[in-house]
This record gives structure tokens, sequence and C-alpha cells, in this order.
């Protein structure tokens, strides 16, 4: 009797213990057994959509560009899942969930809007499920742009690129000691880590070297190349004559020129042009251009061209200044995020240096060198495009003298620049001399920058890079 009332109970905590001294071994294995079989039961896993989640300036609507997984593959928290272009920058989204990829809600080149399913993952429903409001882990992708991660308990500073090499090499991001600023994990961060592990050795940094100037016989380049003689090439593509008419929809960069150079229109403009000698600076880049290639930085004049706008901005803040809708209000910007405007595949995008007020003009060619490969590759960020105050245009890299720029807004002035040109000139004696002449541009906001103030801030501008030597008096 009692054996039968062990094997009919659901649980061994009913049975009274008097009662235990006469089961034998085989029959509490038995019972036990039983037990168990009637009470255990079998997880499955739980589809979740991982939903495309506002992603800030605005933007509804993003185009898909890459997939990092595939259906089945297995992601964790933080891992990359696909990268995706708005009208302002590429987004790198990443997952929430750990789990299995179960179904993608787009192709590539497909349009996914916000608050739309982009993925479902299956995850294990014994790991709990995280909340319903999918929220998109997006670090701005210029696979240089910095994001913040939570991993165990602490945020972690790192770049995706950063992230994929740590998770190529399994490794733990917790577990690296950021050298960074604000303790951000750099790659050599993980490099060095990988060293130790492995017991490799590395060769050190090129930012811990001091490298002395080269002897003056090094240091001068070969004479440049005559650029009038240099004969326009066609671009290599396919010539297709279908017949028909072709329509396509305007996406990216475009759909975000449509926008700007629509309200930019609305601005009254004035233009302001002027020619630069830039003999001197010409002689002076030849210098330290051999240079500057040692620490891995190719010098343009780009970077003292922009150094003098900033010079000239301390002097002339009204054109690093933004108008209020209502025209009530001028804000004058502390910082100067001065842009520059870039020709890409993908269309005219206008990344900016920022605080370029207390950048050197090594600094600001460093910088340069990151926005121009990011943009060659479609990979700048948000914040690389955005928080603009004064905006470059240099034009001449293509052709072209003189221009009419327009003005980006909320910024109130913009500057373009012509090509380099050797032309002849007289000097003070009444002597022809070889000149490095370009011509400059400039448009502003009419409503709160008069013609005089510009012309002032271009002939301060002119000055700096006429006679590279007086930015020393003023550099900080």
């Amino acid at each position: 009797v009692c054996i039968h009332r062990v094997r009919s109970c659901s649980s061994i905590r009913f049975i009274k213990s008097k009662y235990v001294c006469v089961f034998d071994k085989s029959a509490l294995k038995f019972s036990h057994q039983q037990r168990l079989f009637r009470t255990s039961a079998v997880s499955c896993g739980q589809i979740v959509q991982f939903k495309l989640s506002d992603i800030g300036e605005g933007i509804t609507e993003v185009t898909v560009k890459e997939w990092y997984i595939k259906e089945g593959d297995s992601v964790s928290q933080f891992d990359s899942i696909c990268e995706v272009q708005s009208d302002k920058a590429s987004v790198t989204i990443t997952s929430r969930y750990d789990g299995i990829i179960r179904k993608l809600h787009y192709n590539l080149d497909e349009i996914a809007y916000v608050g739309k399913p982009l993925v479902d993952i299956e995850i294990d429903t014994s790991k709990g499920v995280a909340s319903e409001e999918d929220v998109v882990e997006t670090p701005p992708m210029s696979h240089e742009e910095h994001t913040h991660q939570e991993i165990k308990g602490h945020k972690t500073l790192a770049t995706p690129a950063v992230r994929r090499l740590a998770m190529e090499n399994n490794i733990k991001l917790s577990e690296v000691v950021g050298t960074g600023k604000d303790n951000r994990i750099l790659k050599e961060d993980i490099l060095n880590y990988l060293a130790k592990q492995t017991g490799a050795i590395l060769p050190p940094s090129p930012k811990a070297e001091i490298i002395p100037p080269l002897p003056k016989k090094e240091t001068v380049p070969e004479a440049p190349k005559d650029k009038a003689r240099k004969i326009p090439v066609p671009v290599s593509r396919p010539i297709v004559f279908s017949g028909k008419d072709k329509t396509e929809p305007i996406t990216g960069f475009q759909k975000a020129m449509v926008k700007t150079m629509s309200a930019a229109l609305k601005i009254p403009h004035f233009g302001y042009c002027d020619e630069v000698d830039l003999t001197q600076l010409v002689q002076l880049r030849e210098e330290l251009q051999p240079l500057a290639q040692i620490r891995g930085v190719k010098l343009s004049f780009m970077p003292f061209f922009i150094k003098a706008a900033s010079l000239g901005l301390l002097q002339y803040p009204i054109l690093n200044a933004s108008l209020d809708e209502s025209c009530q209000n001028v804000t004058y910007k502390a910082s100067h995020n001065i842009g520059v405007a870039m020709d890409t595949e993908q269309g005219l995008i206008v990344p900016n240096v920022k605080n370029v007020q207390v950048c050197s003009v090594f600094e600001i060619a460093a910088e340069l060198n990151r926005l121009q490969s990011l943009g060659s590759a479609g990979q700048l960020g948000t914040n690389d495009l955005t928080g603009g105050t004064f905006t470059l245009s240099n034009i001449g890299t293509i052709g072209g003298t003189y221009t009419k720029p327009v003005i980006l807004p909320p910024e109130v002035a913009i500057g373009a620049l012509g090509k380099i040109q050797v032309l002849p000139r007289f000097n003070g004696k009444g002597e022809v001399f070889k000149a490095q002449i370009m011509n400059v541009s400039w448009s502003a906001d009419h409503r709160i920058i008069d013609g005089a103030t510009m012309a002032r801030f271009s002939n301060l501008w002119k000055s700096y890079l006429e006679n590279p030597a007086s930015m020393l008096l003023d550099l900080k």
C-alpha cells in the first residue's frame, strides 16, 4: 500500500516520514524518476522581432547597404547585424539579444522604415526575454565613430571596427584596458592584449615616436608637374543607349541635398571674390610635406586654409554664428566646426573638423585624412556630418577658378576655393614674377552679415595665407 501511494504521488514531499523507513532503494529510485518525468518541461525558443527604432536627426527610413549575418547565424548582444545608410550618414545596427537569426526582412539596397521589423531573432526563454521596446544600438559608422557599450555592468568605449577585431579574436572588451581618451579601447589595445596572450612582439606605435627633422637636402621634393598640361580623362563607365527614359527615386545623400538646398535658397545671399598669392605657402608645404608623410599623414593645402579661417573667425565671430527661424536671435558658436565639401560616389557630403580653434595644422590634416577615407568608403557617421558652423568648398581640385557657393543652413557663410594657377604678377619694383594664384569666392547671409565684414574677414584670411609665418603670432 505504501509503495502504491508513493507511485501515485506527484511529489515525494507529500509522503509522511514514518513510511520512509520501509522503502527500499529501488522503490525510491522509481518514484523519483516518475516524479521527474511528470514535472519536467521542454523549453523552446521565442521569436522576437527586432525593430528599427528612431536613430535621431528626424530619420524615418534608411537603405540597407550590408548584412553582417544571415538566417541561421547565432548572434550575441552588441554583435553587428547590418549597416544602413540614411540621407545623413551610414549607421551600424547591433543586436540587443542573444539568439539565432530566423528571418531577414529586407534585401540589400531595400528601404527599411523606422518602427518596422528588421530581423526576427529566436531567443532562449530560459534566459529571460528583454523588453518589447527594441532599441537600435547604433554607433554611426564612420567605422571610426565612438560608441558606448555596456558589458558586464560597466560601460566600454570602443569603435565598431575595434569590436569586430575583438570578436574575431574571441576577446572580451571588458577584459581590455583602454588607453584612448576617456579609457577608449583602441585597435592597438586589442593587438597588445592579443600579444600578451600569444607571446607575440608587436612593433612600437608610431604615435609615440619622436622623429627628428630630415636634413635639408632630403626635404626638397621634386619639381611639381605642370597642372595645365593635364588632359581631362572621361569617366570609365559603360555607356548604354537603351532609347528609353529612366526614372529613379531620389535617395540617400541626394535626398538630403534636396532638403538642404531648398532651405538654403530662402537665405538672401551676397557674394565676394578675391585672389590670393600662395607662393610662400606652396614653398612651406613642400618643406613640411615629407615630414608629415613620415608621420603617416598626407598634408594638403586645405589644413592651412581651415586654420587660417579659424583665426579669422576669432576676429569676426558673426561669421561663425546661426540665425533662428524667426530671425530674432543670433547664436555665436563657441566651437569652430569647419566643414569641407567632398565629392563622393554617393553625392555631395560636408563632414566637418571639430574644434579647429584648438587644433594644430597637423591635427587638422590628420582629421581630414580620416574624413576623406571614410567619405570615399561611404562610412561617415552622423557626428562627422552634423554640427558644422562654417564651410569651405575646394572646387579647385576638379577645376574652375570662381564659383557661387550656397550657404549650408543653419550656417551663415561659406567659401569656395578655385584651383591654384601659375600666373604673372608684378612685385613692388614693377618686375614681373611667377606667382601661385588661387581665387576664392565667399557667400554670406545678408540678413546679419554686411559686405564690409565679409571683405575684412577675407583680407585677414588672405594675409595669413600669403604670409604663413604670420599665423605663428596668433596660433594657440
